[in-house]
C-alpha cells in the first residue's frame, strides 16, 4: 500500500476523509471482497494514487464492514467512487472505468499548476504582499493565458492599488456573463474614477477641514474602489450626518450604490441601519 492510499472505516472516516479533504482531494472507493469489478478498479486507483504523488488521497472502504458509511453516502452499487473536497462529496462514478476515464475524473479534482499559483496569490494578497501576489498571478497567466480567474484576480489587486488603467484593461478582457465578478469589478472601477485624487491628499484635506464634504466624497469613492468598504461607507455616512443636501443628497445615493455593489450580507444590513439612524 502506498503512502497515498489507505483502508478507512467508520472510526477514522472523519479524520482521514472529511478532515483530510480540507487539504487535498480525497477519493473514496467503496468496494467489497466478493465484487469482481472492484478487483479490476482497485489496482487502477492504487496505481494512480502512487503516480499522482500525494495530490489526492485514496481511501478504501469495505462496504460490507462499513454499511453505515455506505448508507450515509447513498452507495447502491459497487464499486462506487466518491470524491471529497472541503468535507463534502463533489463528484462520483460507479463501476470499473478504464484507466483513462479514471485519470480524467482525477484531473477534474486536482488543481492545475495555474490554479495552484492562483491559490498562492490569494494567500499573499491576504497577507498584504500585493507585489508578490501579482507576480504569482503573472506566472499563472504564462501557464494558462486564457484563465479568466487569473485575470480577474489581478484586476482586483490593481483596484486595491488604485491602478485604474491596468484594472480597466484586465476587466475589459472578460465578458460580463463569463464571471459574476465582472459587473462588481466594473462598479469598483467607476468608484475609482469618481475619486480623482490620491488617498493621502484626500485624507489631509479631511483632517484639515472636517466639513470638506467634497474631499470626504472623493475619499469614500477611493476607499470603496480599493475594497475598503467599511471606511468608505463611514465617510458617506458622515456626509449624510453633516449635510443631507450636499450634492443633491449624494452621500445617501452613493451609499446605496455601495449596497448594490456588495449585494447584501451582514455588513450591508448593519450600514442600512446606520443610514436609517442618520436620516432620522
Amino acid at each position: 500500500m502506498s503512502d497515498h492510499a489507505l483502508d478507512v472505516g467508520l472510526a477514522d472516516f472523519d479524520r482521514n476523509v472529511l478532515d483530510e479533504s480540507r487539504h487535498r482531494p480525497v477519493v473514496v472507493d467503496f468496494w467489497a471482497p466478493w465484487c469482481g469489478p472492484c478487483k479490476s478498479l482497485k489496482p487502477v486507483l492504487e496505481k494512480l494514487a502512487a503516480e499522482y504523488g500525494g495530490k489526492f488521497l485514496l481511501a478504501k472502504i469495505n462496504s460490507d464492514d462499513n454499511q453505515e458509511l455506505a448508507a450515509r453516502y447513498g452507495v447502491r452499487g459497487i464499486p462506487s467512487v466518491k470524491a471529497f473536497i472541503n468535507g463534502e462529496p463533489v463528484d462520483e462514478f460507479s463501476g470499473a472505468l478504464p484507466e483513462g476515464e479514471v485519470r480524467a475524473f482525477l484531473d477534474r479534482l486536482i488543481p492545475s499548476p495555474a490554479e495552484e499559483l492562483r491559490g498562492q496569490a490569494a494567500a499573499l494578497r491576504e497577507g498584504g504582499d500585493l507585489p508578490a501576489a501579482l507576480q504569482a498571478l503573472a506566472d499563472a497567466s504564462r501557464l494558462d493565458p486564457d484563465h479568466v480567474g487569473v485575470r480577474l484576480d489581478a484586476a482586483e489587486i490593481m483596484l486595491d492599488l488604485n491602478e485604474a488603467d491596468e484594472a480597466r484593461r484586465l476587466i475589459g478582457s472578460v465578458a460580463d456573463d463569463v464571471d459574476p465578478r465582472v459587473p462588481q469589478l466594473k462598479a469598483r472601477l467607476q468608484f475609482l474614477g469618481a475619486a480623482g485624487e490620491d488617498e493621502a491628499a484626500l485624507q489631509a484635506r479631511v483632517a484639515a477641514n472636517e466639513n470638506d464634504l467634497e474631499a470626504r466624497l472623493k475619499l469614500a469613492n477611493l476607499l470603496v474602489a480599493a475594497g475598503q468598504y467599511e471606511p468608505g461607507m463611514d465617510q458617506l455616512l458622515e456626509i449624510v450626518r453633516r449635510d443631507r443636501g450636499f450634492g443633491d443628497d449624494i452621500g445617501r445615493k452613493t451609499l446605496l450604490s455601495v449596497f448594490d455593489l456588495l449585494g447584501g450580507g451582514e455588513l450591508v444590513s448593519r450600514y442600512r441601519r446606520l443610514l436609517a439612524s442618520a436620516l432620522n
